[in-house]
């Protein structure tokens, strides 16, 4: 009976450091797993956004419109950090030809070591590609 006791005991010492030893990868899991969370979705609200952008130029919007639809569809960001691109210019788009829409947003990434595996800021990228009608 008395090993017993004295096994139970030092069975609780032996659980404090198996938790010290799995805490840190536990918790660089969860972390990984939230950021990873966060670029996804930073990256569908992107494409989303290009999407619009790439439709409204098909129908002869301006690039001005483009630039507008794509903010307004990314209105959960901050469209100041927003960078779009669309090629090709304005003046030298034709019916039949292809429109490509970029767009751009650094997502700040929070977790330490995290940050050090994907780079902060990470930069999420959306693009669509459409005919011009």
């Amino acid at each position: 009976m008395i090993w017993m006791k004295r096994f139970i005991r030092d069975a609780k010492g032996q659980a404090m450091v198996e938790l010290a030893l799995i805490l840190p990868i536990l918790l660089l899991l969860v972390f990984g797993i939230t950021e990873f969370g966060r670029i996804f979705g930073t990256h569908l609200i992107l494409t989303h956004s290009a999407r619009e952008g790439a439709r409204a130029a098909t129908v002869g919007a301006t690039d001005l419109q483009i630039i507008t639809e794509v903010q307004n569809s990314s209105a959960v960001l901050d469209s100041t950090k927003l960078t779009i691109n669309i090629s090709p210019s304005e003046a030298s788009r034709k019916r039949g030809e292809a429109v490509t829409v970029k767009v751009q947003y650094p997502v700040k990434i929070y977790a330490p070591i995290i940050s050090n595996i994907v780079g902060d800021p990470y930069v999420a990228n959306g693009e669509a590609v459409m005919r011009m009608e």
